[in-house]
């Protein structure tokens, strides 16, 4: 999923946001160490019980990793714990702590204030520990509680909620929030929950069997850039599809020029929103993305048509300069889907329930060429082709998910095959959560 709200808040002060922000991931310039292939044996996991369950998201703040998503039985060591959609445990150790807001409903992701005490939790609930909230929520990191002092409603669901230059930043399907009419995007004063000017722009149109939101969000690494995912046309009367990058600076978020026309091709309608998730490179020079949609429904990558063609599931790079970009390099899974994506300095990791990389020959199968990348892959940053990185996971719906941490990769995903033992990374019950370090 990039680095949305990927940014460890390690001893970053409030004065300090806004004006410099902690990457996760390896320094610009620096040696780049190679993530493993086996996970740790620590971490959390979501249990095989009868009930689905994903983790959607994991945050980072100070010494903890949050958890969120449509979560309730958790397993972590010899214990198991009952939690309500979001939790967190220790970066190193995986040991759960006691926090529970109780969210009635899925969480779909969450950000924090500067000093780590206040989370911001975007989702799809009406309550936190029983006091009345739609959608969005500020929580106190302690005990769990709602505080009531932020304002908490929003016409319908979020899905993504940034902290940034004094901002909460919430997107969603919502048309109003606190009272206020705003179009899928809207800014927040971080203790009132008050809405602000910060962010008001016009954000339109639809796909088929699609309504309109901002269903993904990933900061730049300077804090200084949004790049967004969802459901619209154009953005203040100016064209843009499944993704778009907005300007933090200034007293006003903006549009930035850049945008990619390869968007404007189009997937079967059942996925006509298809570009599920973005990232930044280190030195946000670079745009990653990933995809669903299949294949186009005619001409060139569909059924009749090989190679693979157009923007339906795969993996691509743009430039990040201002103006129209057409990727750089694409690498196709045949017909298998993407959800999430973040990049080090030399591998760009991607996540989802594809079985091959390197497969732009064949739909369902493996063509020529083609390389077995069960449930992850990662691929080089100058031309995209797949490494000989293999840790492999079980497929279920997908990962969600992707978190880069100086220690290593973090991947999040869900218990599809109920009642089994999920694996990741050549380890069993790892379902929801597994921990790749770097070497």
């Amino acid at each position: 999923m990039g680095l949305s709200k990927r940014f460890a808040l390690m001893g970053v002060t409030a004065a300090a946001i806004g004006a410099v922000v902690v990457s996760t991931a390896a320094p610009v310039g620096a040696a780049t160490p190679s993530v493993g292939d086996t996970t740790v044996s620590w971490t959390p996991h979501l249990l095989e019980n009868p009930v689905y369950q994903t983790v959607r998201r994991l945050v980072p703040c100070g010494s903890l990793m949050y958890a969120v998503g449509n979560l309730s039985a958790i397993g972590q060591g010899s214990n198991t714990y009952t939690r309500g959609n979001a939790f967190s445990f220790s970066q190193t150790t995986g040991a759960m702590t006691s926090w529970d807001p109780q969210a009635n409903g899925p969480v779909n992701d969450i950000a924090f204030s500067p000093d780590c005490s206040v989370a911001y939790l975007a989702g799809s609930f009406s309550s936190i520990r029983g006091v009345a909230a739609a959608n969005i929520a500020a929580v106190d990191t302690t005990t769990g509680n709602l505080i009531t002092t932020f304002r908490h409603s929003a016409a319908a669901s979020a899905f993504t909620v940034d902290y940034a230059h004094g901002q909460v930043i919430y997107g969603g399907a919502f048309r109003t929030i606190n009272g206020v009419v705003r179009t899928e995007l809207a800014s927040l004063d971080p203790t009132t929950g008050t809405v602000t000017s910060y962010a008001n722009l016009n954000i339109d149109g639809s796909y088929p069997r699609t309504p309109r939101k901002i269903d993904n969000s990933q900061l730049s690494h300077d804090g200084n850039k949004l790049l967004v995912e969802g459901i619209f046309t154009t953005i203040d009367n100016q064209p843009r599809r499944q993704m778009a990058v907005f300007d933090l600076g200034g007293s006003a978020l903006t549009l930035d020029p850049w945008y990619s026309p390869d968007f404007n091709q189009v997937c079967i309608d059942s996925e006509s929103y298809y570009n599920r998730a973005g990232a930044w490179s280190p030195d946000d020079n670079t745009i990653y993305g990933v995809s669903t949609g299949y294949k186009p429904p005619s001409g060139p990558g569909s059924n009749t048509s090989l190679p693979r063609a157009g923007m339906c599931d795969a993996a691509y790079s743009f430039s990040s300069a201002p103006g129209p970009q057409t990727h750089q390099w694409i690498n196709y899974t045949g017909c298998d889907s993407y959800y999430s994506v973040v990049a080090d300095d030399t591998q760009v990791y991607v996540g989802g329930h594809e079985r091959w990389a390197n497969n732009p020959l064949a739909c369902d199968k493996a063509g020529p060429g083609a390389l077995d990348r069960p449930g992850m892959a990662s691929l080089n940053v100058t031309d995209g082709k797949a490494t000989a990185w293999n840790p492999t996971r079980d497929l279920g719906h997908g990962a969600d998910d992707m978190l880069l941490t100086p220690a290593g990769l973090w991947v999040a995903s869900d218990t599809f095959k109920q009642g089994k033992a999920q694996m990741c990374a050549k380890k069993f019950n790892h379902g929801g959560i597994c921990f790749l370090p770097y070497q």
